[in-house]
């Protein structure tokens, strides 16, 4: 039976034990399980295409792909079936019919990450997994103004990682922030532009952390940006505290105006 509607999934998971999120031949990945479950409960082959693809050990707390069916089962039965055959580390939260259209990476407006950093003489072994971990103090504030030179649309050669196959190191950036949380020393960087290049908010954390530690001023940040030469940023920081937190669409033509939810204000 052919194709006959779109489903949009919001999906989490945690990332420890996968190989990232996209099939690859050697090592577990994140979106064949899924494939496999949901092929079990729809009686027909699935392919996911996802926002944005987590590397290995990256966790996501709402990432967003779409695959087309020949609408068998409705969609409480994708994610109470498709949860009851998934691993525990991995979770369907939702999933929606779409526009035909609708592509989850094509058409995202926003992305959204938080690299979560733990500060504390004494690492937490409930927080282990999903954050990094700081002996001594940083300096917060110094390291909200380094990332603030990161803010707009630039070229982030500076913190693209190894083997990044974009055609362009140019992009936006949203929103980049130090927010702090309720357990004590828990604090996370958090990240939103409309896309971003291999292993970059990893490098961006990296160096800002060495601007927190007082190895270098604030402005410095810019100096690196501008750069345009890994070398000249810091090292890229463990992919453990790392989330794709959120992702965001803009309304699609021929959709209804409540199936897609507006942008955040930027």
């Amino acid at each position: 039976m052919d194709p006959v509607r779109r489903v949009k999934l919001t999906v989490a998971y945690d990332g420890t034990a996968y190989a990232g999120w996209q099939l690859q031949p050697n090592g577990t990945t994140i979106q064949p399980v899924i494939e496999g479950a949901l092929a079990r409960i729809l009686q027909e082959p699935v392919r996911l295409r996802a926002a944005g693809r987590t590397d290995a050990g990256v966790h996501a707390r709402e990432q967003v792909a779409d695959f087309s069916d020949a609408g068998r089962r409705d969609m409480e039965t994708i994610v109470r079936g498709g949860n009851a055959l998934l691993p525990p580390d991995i979770r369907i939260l939702s999933a929606e019919e779409a526009p035909g259209a609708f592509d989850a990476r094509r058409h995202a407006v926003e992305k959204e990450y938080r690299y979560f950093l733990h500060l504390h003489p004494v690492a937490s072994p409930f927080l282990s997994r999903f954050a990094w971990h700081f002996e001594t103090p940083l300096d917060l504030a110094a390291m909200k103004e380094g990332l603030s030179h990161l803010v707009g649309e630039h070229d982030f050669t500076s913190f693209r990682g190894q083997g990044c196959t974009a055609r362009t190191a140019v992009r936006t950036i949203f929103r980049a922030e130090v927010a702090q949380h309720g357990i004590p020393g828990l604090c996370s960087v958090d990240v939103a532009g409309s896309g971003f290049l291999r292993h970059m908010v990893r490098a961006m954390v990296g160096t800002v952390t060495e601007a927190g530690k007082g190895k270098y001023p604030p402005e410095r940040i810019g100096e690196i940006l501008r750069a345009r030469s890994r070398s000249a940023a810091g090292a890229t920081a463990p992919a453990h505290g790392l989330f794709l937190w959120r992702v965001s669409y803009g309304t699609l033509p021929g959709s209804a105006p409540e199936f897609l939810p507006p942008s955040p204000p930027r």
